[in-house]
């Protein structure tokens, strides 16, 4: 399990295929150019079929369902509940963690028109900064040429329209890439600092913070508890972010430790050992005619995650961190209940689980990586409009 690599996780010195500093930024401007060439072309697929559909493209790409909330929230605060009787449903806004929110209303206040727009800008400048540090880590262990085949495989990724929304997604990946980069150089204060901000983002931001404990306890540990300092705080503030985010709402709601999981069962939302998504999964399978389309790709995707997961713990190029971090937001989605069309998106932060792929499209030929690639982002073109403008189920 990249034992090497991880036992020189305070130095820095990992294995890979790192070329000089000179050498490095062209990488880095080559993978951002990937990643806008496969998003704007995504971006355009969507406003046309908004267009098409009657609707306005800034309210389908910046006010689209979970959008709404933080809309909200950046407005007014938090303070909402709906209600849904019928369903026994009950909805409330503390279900989302505050970072973005906060961002949205901060850059509404230098940006002009409105918390659309403002929402949009942070989305869109945390997907730039997640492609260059998807890319970092990619070329720290596989190589520059590796390292752009990243970023385009994430970018062309089904639901990877998600990064093009206000949604969370994408300032969650730019804080993960950044602080997997950080822990392969070294950098412990960091690592623990992007960690707090991802466990401030969303509920999955907790794997971050899983990575870099478990990057800290292993360097504890094979020095006997002779570790730097640095070290030590790392893995102890790592999680500050999201439990801080937890137990306000836990105190908030008179109960400190459960409150913020009974604000998530109001929603649907709860831990159940996967049983839940077993279910839509047979019932996917079994009755494939009477199920959305959204249905069925969401099983082969799960599916699909599940293969790569394989292939990822296989590859002792890996190091420890990443193998956690990876392994922490696979548990959280196959093992929550609720929401089973929208468990490809909580994978999205997941872009180590394309290391390999883009390992094996790195010693291939230049023209079968661009016929991949572009298959793949046609197929994304097509299912991005088609789930959020079609389907009527939350991606």
């Amino acid at each position: 399990m990249a034992t090497q690599a991880t036992q020189t996780l305070s130095s820095g010195a990992l294995p890979g295929r790192r070329t000089g500093r000179a050498g490095r930024f062209p990488g880095v401007f080559l993978a951002l150019g990937a990643y806008a060439a496969v998003r704007a072309v995504g971006v355009l697929a969507v406003a046309v079929a908004a267009w098409w559909s009657g609707r306005g493209p800034l309210r389908v790409l910046g006010g689209s369902w979970d959008s709404v909330w933080y809309l909200r929230i950046a407005e007014h605060g938090y303070g909402r509940t709906q209600v849904y009787p019928g369903i026994g449903s009950v909805q409330s806004d503390s279900a989302f963690f505050p970072l973005y929110p906060v961002l949205i209303r901060c850059a509404s206040l230098v940006l002009p028109g409105s918390l659309t727009v403002a929402a949009l800008a942070v989305a869109w400048i945390a997907a730039g900064t997640a492609a260059a540090g998807v890319y970092r880590v990619g070329e720290h262990l596989l190589g520059a040429r590796a390292g752009v085949l990243l970023v385009a495989l994430w970018a062309a990724l089904p639901h990877a329209f998600m990064l093009t929304l206000a949604y969370t997604e994408p300032l969650l990946t730019a804080f993960a890439a950044w602080a997997l980069y950080a822990l392969l150089r070294g950098r412990w204060g960091w690592a623990a600092g992007l960690a707090v901000l991802a466990g401030l983002t969303r509920p999955t931001g907790i794997a971050v913070a899983a990575a870099v404990t478990a990057a800290a306890a292993y360097e504890i540990c094979r020095r006997r508890g002779r570790a730097p300092a640095r070290v030590w705080a790392a893995g102890v503030a790592a999680p500050a972010g999201w439990a801080s985010y937890v137990l306000l709402v836990g105190v908030h709601r008179d109960d400190p430790l459960g409150g913020y999981f009974a604000v998530q069962s109001g929603w649907g939302s709860r831990f159940d050992f996967g049983a839940g998504a077993l279910r839509s999964a047979r019932h996917a399978l079994g009755s494939p005619g009477s199920v959305e389309l959204a249905t069925t790709v969401t099983v082969v995707l799960l599916v699909a995650a599940l293969v790569l997961a394989g292939l990822l713990a296989a590859d002792r190029r890996i190091p420890l961190p990443l193998l956690v971090y990876t392994g922490v937001l696979l548990v959280m989605t196959y093992g929550g209940a609720g929401f089973f069309e929208s468990k490809p998106r909580f994978l999205l932060p997941a872009f180590t689980l394309l290391l390999p792929a883009a390992a094996l499209m790195a010693k291939a030929r230049p023209r079968t990586a661009v016929v991949v690639t572009g298959v793949l982002a046609g197929l994304s073109y097509a299912y991005g409009p088609y789930l959020l403008l079609v389907s009527g189920v939350a991606p």
